[in-house]
């Protein structure tokens, strides 16, 4: 059975169903749901508390850490919009509670609308999971042939970065004329205080032919309390990927690190190996553009051997760091 009218508390969700072909179902989405550009026209049920453009990372870690220790709320439902929806679906997410509405938000929802629409939490802790979601909402909406084509196309991409990133480890092929030898890779989740990306990123790195550090597969991001830490793994490249941000952002706040001795003092940096990324669309959220997010990691690990995988000019660029 298909639901008519969905409701969608993830980007990541909207995301999906305009692949599926879903969209015309959509009926509210939230102030993040930007991707595909049809998707602004929804409805919003859902806006963020306060107006993180106007933040620096530090104010934005700071604001977040208030509300939460006093239970205040990061995300505001409209209950006019909301009940003027009527969905028959709501799609959220379990995974965590700053990044999405959360647990405490679909509650809200259900008390406003007097009724219980069917809801489907996702909870993706990696690119198998992911890819598993994608099937889940096609069994709610009635898209399952679609998103099987979408997997297909999507795994396909996936196994294509993971062979080649393996057989030139395997085959002896020299990273840096050092025979069978991968890169250290940091992948940073926030600058103002440090935080290293989780979840599916560290998997995203394996398979992109990195050996990814501080962080481990399908665990939550954590924060680094002391960069003495990072200078002890000492990585070969870093990638800048502030949760939510685009290339332009994450450079300005990649400012704050110019004045940091022991920054400046790390191999990637003397090295010229600092990159950033459009984490915002390729990274934070679990959706199916993910998969272009392991394309630019394979790119920026590996260029000699991905140069001819092509991604979208928007998606990275390497900043001289010295």
């Amino acid at each position: 059975m298909s639901s008519e009218r969905i409701v969608s508390f993830l980007p990541s969700s909207t995301e999906i169903l305009y692949e599926i072909g879903a969209g015309a179902q959509i009926v509210g989405v939230t102030h993040e749901c930007k991707y595909p550009d049809e998707a602004k026209n929804k409805p919003r049920v859902i806006n963020s508390f306060f107006d993180p453009s106007k933040m620096d990372s530090k104010e934005i870690d700071l604001k977040i850490v208030e509300l939460m220790q006093s239970g205040g709320d990061i995300y505001l439902i409209d209950d006019q919009i909301l009940r003027e929806a009527k969905p028959d679906l709501v799609i959220a997410q379990g995974m965590c509670e700053v990044c999405a509405p959360f647990t405490k938000e679909i509650n809200r929802a259900t008390s406003v609308l007097g009724y219980n629409p069917d809801i489907l939490v996702l909870d993706p802790h990696d690119l198998d999971d992911i890819l598993i979601s994608i099937i889940d909402i096609a069994k709610r909406v009635g898209k399952v042939a679609e998103a099987r084509n979408l997997i297909v196309s999507l795994q396909g991409r996936i196994d294509d970065i993971r062979v080649r990133a393996g057989h030139r480890g395997i085959g002896g092929d020299v990273y840096n004329n050092k025979p069978n030898t991968r890169p250290k890779i940091l992948c940073i989740e926030w600058i103002d205080p440090f935080f290293t990306a989780g979840h599916w990123v560290p998997q995203m790195v394996e398979i992109a032919g990195g050996i990814n550090g501080l962080s481990s597969r399908a665990q939550p991001s954590r924060r680094i309390h002391n960069i003495d830490e990072i200078m002890k793994y000492n990585p070969d490249k870093i990638i800048l990927m502030p949760c939510g941000f685009d290339i332009d952002r994450t450079l300005r706040e990649a400012k704050t690190l110019e004045t940091n001795d022991k920054w400046k003092s790390l191999k990637a940096i003397q090295n010229d190996e600092v990159y950033v990324v459009n984490a915002g669309a390729y990274f934070s959220k679990p959706g199916p553009r993910t998969v272009t997010g392991l394309e630019v990691l394979a790119k920026i690990i590996d260029p000699e051997s991905f140069q001819n995988v092509i991604v979208p000019t928007d998606s990275y660029c390497k900043i001289n760091s010295k």
